[in-house]
C-alpha cells in the first residue's frame, strides 16, 4: 500500500516545472526592469502593459518550452532505480544549480545588451557567440565580471537553497513508464505548439520598437536569429512584378544615353566620364560609430569633436547624409558595393560574397595600389575574406611589426597606430610612382572605449573615472588630427582626396519604425587644392559615396552601383536615402520614411517636430514602387550574381611591410 502511495505522490517532471516557474519569474522581472527604463519613451502605458506582459508571457513560454526538450526526454527514459540513486541526484542537483546560474547571467547580459543597443538579443549577440575572442576581451575590459560572476554565484546558492528541498524530494517518486509517458507528451505539446503558432510576427503589433522589444524573449530572439541570419526575401516580404520593377530602378539609377542589358534589373553599364581621369591618391577612412549628433555642428555642446569641427570648414561637408544600416558590416557593404542593404545579414558575412563590382575593383582596374586597413583582426565580421575577394590587399593588425603597435584593446591597435601604417605605405606607393587608394576602418571609438593615455583631457575606459563613449570619440577626433598633421609633411597631400565618414551611428534603438536621427552620419571630403569648402544639403546615403567620389576623379568605369553623384549636374540627383536595419528596409525622402517589414508588410512614417506616426499603407501609396524596386532589385541582382566579374585579376590578400610583400597567411603567423 506504501508503494502506491509513493507512486502517486508525485512526479519527476515537478522539476521541470519548478524550473520553468523559477525562470518565468526571472523574465518577468528582467522585463519590468527593462520597461522602467524605457519608460519616456511609451506612451498610453495602460494599454501597453497588457501587451508587454500577456505576449511577453507567451514568448517565455515558448523558449522555457524548447529548452527543457532534453531534460523531459532524460526524466522519461530514466530508470526508476537509476533516477534514485546518488549519482543521479548529485548530477540532477548540479544540473538544476547550473540552470538557474545561467539564467541568472543571462538577466545581467540583457540588462547590459540593453544598455548599448536598446534591443532584446539579435544578430549582434549572435556575432558576438562567433567571434569569442575580440568579444570576450571586449567585455572583460568594460564590465567588472569577475564580481558580477561571483555576485550571481551567491544569488544562485540562494535561490538554490530554497528550492533544494522540492528537487531532493521529486527525485525519489517513483512512477512506471506508462505514467511517465502521458507527462512528457503532454509537456511536449508545448514546443510542438510553439514551433506552429508562434513566430516574429507576434512581436511586431504595437507601432512602438520598444513596445514590440519588451514583448519579446531575450534568448528566444537570440535563437530565432541563429535561424534567420538570412531571410528569404520573396518568402517574408511583399514583392511586385519583377519586369515592372526593373524598369522603375533602372530608370532611378541609369542616366540616359548610358547603355545597359534589357534583362530584368541588369543595371550594368559604363560610366563614361567626360575628359581624362584625375588621378589623385585616396585616403577614404571610416570612423567607428561616428555619428553626426557628436559634432558641434548638429548641435554637440561638449566640445568633443575639436579638429573636425575646425577641420570640416575646410571642405565639402554633406550634412543630410545617413548610414544604410546599423552595423559596420553594412557601412562596408554600402559604401564598397553602392548596393541597397539585403534583410539578414550584410553581404560581407555572406559566403559567396566574391568578385563584386566593388569601389575597390574600379580603382584597382585604374591601376591604384588599393588596400584595406583594419586595426583589429579582418577575420572579425568576414572583413578579409570579404575584401580581398573584391581587389583589395588586407592591412590588419596581424600585419603590424611589435614595434608598430603603441596601444592595443580588444578590438585591435589604437587609430593611431592604423593611421600611421598608412601613411608608411603611401610613402611606399608615392615613392613606387602608383597612385593609391586606402580604406582604412578604425576601432577606437568603440566601447571598451579604452587608448592611449595623456592624448586627451578624458580619461579612457567606461565606469571606474572613465570617461565613456565621449572619451572614445575625443580620442578619435584627436587621431585624426594627428593623421592630418602627419599627412600635411609628406610629399603626395597635394595629389590626395581625404574622406571621413561613420560607418553607423554609435546607437541605433528608436521608437518607431526607423530611427531616422540614429541613421544620421557626417560625410566630409576634404582636398585644398582640388575642392573647395562647401556644405551639401541634399539628403543621401553610404550608397552614393563611391559614384560621387569617382566622379570628382573623373574616372570611367564599368558599374553595377545603385548609387549615384550626388553632385552631379546632367543628371540631377533627387534627395532619398536608404537606411535600414537587418530585418526592416526603408526609402527615406523629404518628411517621410517608407519602409518594409516581413510579414509582408508596408509602413510609412511621417516625420514633422511632433511625434512620429506610424501607418500601414498599400502597394499603390506614392513611392512604394521605388521602394520596391531598390530591395527587391538589390536583393535579384546579389542572389543571380548580375554584379561579379568574371575572374580574379590577380591575388591581392598581402601585407606590405616597408619594400617586402608578404602573403597574408605568412604574415599571421608572426
Amino acid at each position: 500500500m506504501a508503494r502506491i502511495t509513493n507512486k502517486s505522490a508525485g512526479t519527476r517532471f515537478m522539476i521541470v516545472l519548478q524550473l520553468s516557474l523559477v525562470s518565468i519569474i526571472c523574465f518577468a522581472l528582467i522585463r519590468g526592469g527593462l520597461l522602467v527604463r524605457a519608460w519616456p519613451h511609451i506612451d498610453h502605458f495602460s494599454s501597453a502593459w497588457l501587451y508587454i506582459f500577456g505576449q511577453g508571457l507567451i514568448y517565455d513560454v515558448s523558449f522555457i518550452s524548447y529548452f527543457s526538450i532534453p531534460f523531459v526526454l532524460f526524466f522519461l527514459f530514466l530508470p526508476n532505480r537509476w533516477l534514485h540513486s546518488g549519482t543521479a541526484r548529485y548530477l540532477t542537483q548540479g544540473g538544476v544549480f547550473l540552470i538557474l546560474y545561467g539564467l541568472g547571467f543571462c538577466m545581467v547580459a540583457e540588462w547590459y545588451f540593453w544598455s548599448e543597443f536598446g534591443v532584446r538579443f539579435n544578430f549582434i549577440s549572435v556575432d558576438y557567440l562567433v567571434y569569442r575572442r575580440e568579444v570576450t576581451d571586449n567585455i572583460l575590459q568594460s564590465y567588472p565580471v569577475f564580481t558580477i560572476l561571483a555576485v550571481l554565484f551567491i544569488l544562485t546558492g540562494f535561490v538554490f537553497y530554497f528550492i533544494r528541498p522540492a528537487i531532493v524530494k521529486n527525485l525519489s517518486v517513483t512512477e512506471s513508464f506508462k505514467k511517465r509517458v502521458i507527462i512528457a507528451g503532454g509537456l511536449l505539446m508545448l514546443p510542438l505548439l510553439s514551433f506552429c503558432l508562434i513566430g516574429q510576427s507576434l512581436r511586431c503589433v504595437s507601432g512602438n520598437n520598444y513596445v514590440n522589444e519588451l514583448a519579446s524573449n531575450g534568448p528566444y530572439q537570440l535563437f530565432a536569429a541563429f535561424r534567420n541570419n538570412r531571410l528569404d526575401y520573396r518568402q517574408f516580404y511583399v514583392t511586385g512584378n519583377d519586369h515592372d520593377l526593373s524598369a522603375r530602378l533602372k530608370k532611378q539609377v541609369i542616366k540616359a544615353g548610358e547603355k545597359t542589358q534589357k534583362d530584368d534589373y541588369d543595371i550594368g553599364r559604363y560610366i563614361k566620364a567626360q575628359g581624362a581621369a584625375n588621378k589623385l591618391n585616396v585616403m577614404l577612412v571610416t570612423v567607428e560609430s561616428l555619428s553626426a549628433k557628436f559634432l558641434t555642428r548638429f548641435g554637440q555642446a561638449n566640445n568633443i569633436t575639436p579638429f573636425m569641427d575646425k577641420w570640416f570648414e575646410q571642405g565639402m561637408l554633406f550634412t543630410r547624409f545617413y548610414a544604410t544600416g546599423t552595423r559596420t558590416t553594412r557601412g562596408l557593404e554600402a559604401i564598397t558595393l553602392s548596393i541597397p542593404p539585403t534583410p539578414g545579414r550584410s553581404i560581407v558575412k555572406r559566403p559567396n560574397n566574391s568578385r563584386m563590382y566593388s569601389l575597390g575593383k574600379v580603382f584597382e582596374d585604374s591601376g591604384y595600389d588599393t588596400a584595406f586597413f583594419y586595426g583589429g583582426r579582418g577575420f572579425f565580421d568576414n572583413m578579409n575574406a570579404f575584401f580581398s575577394g573584391n581587389g583589395y590587399r588586407i592591412v590588419d593588425e596581424p600585419c603590424l611589426g611589435s614595434e608598430e603597435i603603441t596601444f592595443k584593446n580588444a578590438w585591435g591597435v589604437c587609430d593611431e597606430d592604423i593611421f600611421n601604417r598608412a601613411v608608411r605605405e603611401a610613402n611606399q606607393a608615392y615613392t613606387a610612382r602608383k597612385p593609391f587608394f586606402f580604406h582604412i576602418m578604425t576601432t577606437s571609438n568603440h566601447q571598451p572605449f579604452t587608448f592611449p593615455e595623456g592624448k586627451i583631457d578624458l580619461a579612457p575606459g567606461e565606469g571606474r573615472g572613465g570617461s565613456g563613449r565621449f572619451g572614445g570619440v575625443k580620442y578619435t577626433d584627436y587621431a585624426l588630427g594627428q593623421f592630418m598633421n602627419q599627412a600635411k609633411q609628406q610629399p603626395w597631400f597635394d595629389n590626395t582626396i581625404f574622406i571621413v565618414v561613420a560607418d553607423h551611428c554609435a546607437s541605433s534603438a528608436g521608437k518607431v519604425g526607423l530611427p531616422v536621427e540614429k541613421y544620421h552620419i557626417p560625410l566630409f571630403i576634404y582636398s585644398p587644392k582640388h575642392i573647395r569648402a562647401m556644405e551639401i544639403d541634399t539628403l543621401a546615403s553610404q550608397i552614393d559615396l563611391a559614384p560621387t567620389l569617382l566622379a570628382l576623379l573623373n574616372i570611367s568605369y564599368q558599374s553595377y552601383f545603385f548609387g549615384k553623384n550626388i553632385l552631379g549636374s546632367d543628371f540631377k540627383f533627387k534627395g532619398r536615402a536608404l537606411i535600414a536595419n537587418y530585418q526592416k528596409l526603408g526609402l527615406l525622402k523629404k518628411n517621410e520614411l517608407l519602409f518594409l517589414s516581413p510579414g509582408k508588410q508596408i509602413n510609412r512614417v511621417l516625420l514633422n517636430d511632433e511625434a512620429p506616426v506610424l501607418e500601414k499603407v498599400s502597394m499603390d501609396y506614392p513611392g512604394v514602387s521605388d521602394l520596391m524596386a531598390y530591395y527587391q532589385g538589390a536583393d535579384y541582382v546579389f542572389t543571380h550574381q548580375l554584379n561579379r566579374w568574371a575572374l580574379p585579376s590577380s591575388e591581392r590578400n598581402i601585407c606590405y611591410l616597408s619594400d617586402i610583400r608578404l602573403f597574408s597567411k605568412a604574415s599571421h603567423r608572426k
